[in-house]
């Protein structure tokens, strides 16, 4: 997927500069995919030009105007092959995982320290996902339409998360009981 693609979904969800943009990423599709602020201003650049979004410039007080976007009839062509097009499977690429399996040249202390700080970090998400969900789906069985799709993508974040978390206790209690 490029993010051309998570860009145009975002914006078929609510138009928005690219500032606003940015701010949606950090808060929600970037959990998924990714993207600097820099990226984001790029790339809505060259969907512009390539005629997938169009824009309105906002006046503000004391500021330059604003681009606000938003998905074009092209833009939407585009989504809807893109969203036609099979993709592949999500394929589990880790360092953690390739660093678990050199662990005995050396490193099992450290590799134990790196999977706690994983563990961690994945905990941290989870705990941050679960906060999403109960804040914006309290009532998951009354979705609906874009709603329902947002929860299933956050559902599958959160399994994954918790996943994580899992794997990287199982991983940490045989990695102290080897140690002993």
């Amino acid at each position: 997927m490029a993010l051309e693609h998570a860009i145009l979904v975002s914006l078929t969800e609510r138009d928005g500069s690219g500032y606003e943009l940015a701010r949606r990423f950090d808060r929600s599709i970037g959990y998924f995919w990714p993207a600097t602020h820099q990226q984001i201003y790029r790339v809505l650049r060259r969907m512009d030009d390539a005629g997938w979004v169009t824009h309105i410039d906002v006046a503000q007080d004391g500021r330059p105007d604003k681009k606000v976007y938003r998905v074009s009839p092209s833009g939407r062509d585009e989504l809807t092959r893109w969203l036609a097009e099979p993709s592949d499977p999500a394929v589990l690429r880790d360092a953690l995982g390739v660093k678990l399996r050199g662990a005995a040249l050396g490193g099992p202390g450290v590799v134990l320290k790196e999977v706690e700080r994983h563990r961690a970090e994945h905990a941290t998400r989870l705990e941050v996902y679960s906060g999403i969900q109960q804040r914006d789906f309290p009532k998951p069985a009354k979705l609906h339409d874009r709603d329902l799709h947002q929860y299933l993508v956050l559902r599958g974040g959160i399994r994954a998360e918790q996943s994580f978390v899992d794997w990287c206790d199982e991983v940490i209690e045989a990695l102290r009981k080897d140690a002993r």
